[in-house]
């Protein structure tokens, strides 16, 4: 397992790569070594900062920041998480940017891949839905008005405990793979 602060090359070993950055996301890095021969789909996200959110015009940066020594564990918990409820995912990373991001670059990528797309397709929105869930990191938007590190207090849950993505789309673990 690869875990560090500004990691923006993949393990050379393992399947689960996660860690913080202080820079630019290794987007395409995360899709490449997604890829394996056993593996027919590689589920790829990228959140990328955008220029509003609700009642928030023009934003025009956003900055996170972490509890950077607990962060690195609860994406672990996460893929640990995913790998129970998806048994055939091969490959998971998840990396999440820390520090001022400007609009238009990637906040966070989760890449997951798997024999087949479905499986891919479920576990890769667990990974998401679950790290903005259970993994302490907070975002300040700046925006034309004002700027607020969040409109109400974040309550950090755990990743099992996370709302999976086969019940929001009606499938059940058993029926993605």
């Amino acid at each position: 397992m690869s875990e560090s602060l500004d990691v923006q090359e993949p393990p050379t070993e393992g399947d689960t790569w996660l860690g913080l950055a202080s820079a630019s996301l290794p987007v395409a890095a995360a899709y490449e070594w997604a890829v394996r021969p056993d593996c027919g789909a590689v589920v790829l996200f990228s959140g990328t900062a955008r220029d509003h959110s609700e009642g928030r015009e023009d934003v025009s940066l956003l900055e996170y920041e972490a509890y950077e020594e607990h962060v690195v564990p609860r994406l672990g918990g996460v893929a640990d998480e995913l790998r129970e409820r998806w048994p055939d995912v091969r490959r998971v990373a998840m990396i999440h940017r820390i520090g001022p991001v400007p609009v238009g670059e990637s906040a966070v990528v989760v890449a997951v891949s798997s024999p087949h797309r479905e499986a891919a397709f479920h576990a890769g929105k667990f990974a998401i839905d679950a790290l903005k869930s259970s993994v302490p990191i907070w975002k300040r938007e700046k925006w034309r008005d004002g700027e607020s590190w969040g409109l109400e207090p974040q309550h950090l849950i755990e990743a099992a405990d996370t709302q999976a993505a086969e019940q929001l789309a009606g499938q059940s673990p058993e029926n993605a793979s």
